[in-house]
Order: C-alpha cells, then sequence, then structure tokens
C-alpha cells in the first residue's frame, strides 16, 4: 500500500451509548492525507469533528476501522506505544492553549522535549529559533500569562512544532483569537507546511479558512463528504483576501 500517503484512516466508526440509545458519530469515515498536504474539516457543532481528529491521533480508538501512519498500522497497538507514536510524529494545537502560567514562553515550548528528556542546551537553542520564527524573539522570557491571547497561540504552535512532528492536529486553533490574530495565526500554518513538509488536519468553524486549504471536507451524518475544491483564497498576515 506504499503510495507517499502520511496518513490512512479506513472505515473508522464510533458511536457512544446515551441512555437507552446509540448515537453513531463516525460511520465508515475513510482519509488519505500527504506530507505536506493542508486539510479542513468542517461540520456543525456536535457532528463529530472533534473524535475523528482524536482518533486520528490516537487519543481515542474507533469501535472499529484502521488507521495507518506511513503504511504501519496504529489499531492493534498499545498504549505505551501508540504514546511513544503521538510524541514522535504528531503536533496538537487546541482552541485554548493549555500553555503553563507560571512558566515562560521558552519554558512553554521545551516543555515536551523535557519530559522527552532531550538535553536541554540544545532543547533550549530550538525552542528559541521556534519561537523567533512564530514572532515571538523579544517574548521569550514573558510568563505565558502575561501574553496576549494571539502571542499564546503561536507559543502553543511553537510547543506542538519542538518535536519535529509529520503531522500537525489542529482542533479550532483560531476560534478563541480576533480575525487578525487567527489569520496570522493561520499564515504561520501555512508558511510551515510549505517549509517543513507538514502535513496540517484542521478542524475550524471559519470556513474562509477553510476554503484556503488544500481541501475542504464536511463531516456531516458520521461520513465526510466529497471533497470541496478550496477556493483560491490567500490568507495573509492579518488579513484575508
Amino acid at each position: 500500500m506504499n503510495d507517499g500517503a502520511l496518513l490512512r484512516a479506513e472505515a473508522l466508526c464510533r458511536s457512544y451509548r446515551s441512555g437507552n440509545d446509540t448515537i453513531v458519530v463516525l460511520d465508515l469515515v475513510d482519509l488519505v492525507v500527504r506530507p505536506g498536504e493542508m486539510v479542513a474539516i468542517v461540520g456543525a457543532s456536535g457532528s463529530g469533528k472533534t473524535t475523528l481528529l482524536q482518533i486520528l491521533g490516537t487519543l481515542d480508538a474507533p469501535d472499529s476501522g484502521q488507521l495507518f501512519f506511513r503504511d504501519q498500522e496504529l489499531s492493534g497497538k498499545n498504549e505505551p506505544d501508540l504514546a511513544g507514536h503521538r510524541n514522535a510524529h504528531i503536533g496538537f494545537i487546541f482552541q485554548f492553549h493549555h500553555l503553563l502560567p507560571e512558566f515562560t514562553a521558552l519554558e512553554n515550548v521545551m516543555m515536551p522535549g523535557l519530559i522527552n528528556g532531550q538535553p536541554r542546551t540544545a532543547l533550549k537553542e530550538k525552542a528559541r529559533h521556534l519561537l523567533e520564527r512564530v514572532g515571538l524573539g523579544e517574548r521569550l522570557h514573558h510568563r505565558a500569562g502575561e501574553l496576549s491571547g494571539g502571542e499564546q497561540q503561536r507559543v502553543a504552535l511553537a510547543r506542538a512544532l519542538v518535536m519535529d512532528p509529520a503531522l500537525l492536529l489542529a482542533d479550532e486553533p483560531t476560534g478563541n483569537l480576533d480575525a487578525a490574530s487567527g489569520n496570522r495565526v493561520f499564515a504561520l500554518l501555512r508558511e510551515l507546511s510549505r517549509n517543513l513538509g507538514l502535513a496540517v488536519i484542521m478542524v475550524t468553524h471559519n470556513m474562509d479558512l477553510a476554503r484556503s486549504m488544500d481541501r475542504c471536507l464536511t463531516l456531516a451524518g458520521g461520513r465526510l463528504q466529497a471533497d470541496q475544491i478550496a477556493a483560491p483564497t490567500a490568507v495573509t498576515d492579518g488579513t484575508a483576501t
């Protein structure tokens, strides 16, 4: 099956019990994502977008179906192996940044590497470089609570990239930001995707951003609808045109 896919999901199903009822959230979902590709997933609130993202990131397991990363099946792996997979290959960024407020921007970005036992000196330099790349070179030693919402989200983006992931999963990363800050974060994601070959799967309600990605898919009725070709909308640093 070596077709160059980074991530492949086949026939994913997921349902929940609610009293005597069974609520089907995902119903035979298929998805293929290639290196460097940016894919938006849109849909109504409660349609299962976050559930799908969690399964793709191995934070949740499907009831049935298969998930492959670089042709390696993940479905049968135990939790320690999945944790190692996430740490090595996947970055996560959410609507709420989940930074540690008592630590500086630099320390927050270093945290995943410190937990992984990486050498502190090299890790510090790498975190510094990432913060400079997201425009926060002068805010390295400010505590997270001293930063604006847009700055905090850029710190979260740098933290998500510090382990050099091949795939970034983003759940409403701009949903808690004003339009200018949100567009800035998205522009950074696009730049990093193009320059680093980073694949991005983003759940969003922002249709302007969704249509600016390589593909825009709609999750409805438990299924991903046919691809919609993204409109040639350019999102720049602060403005969408």
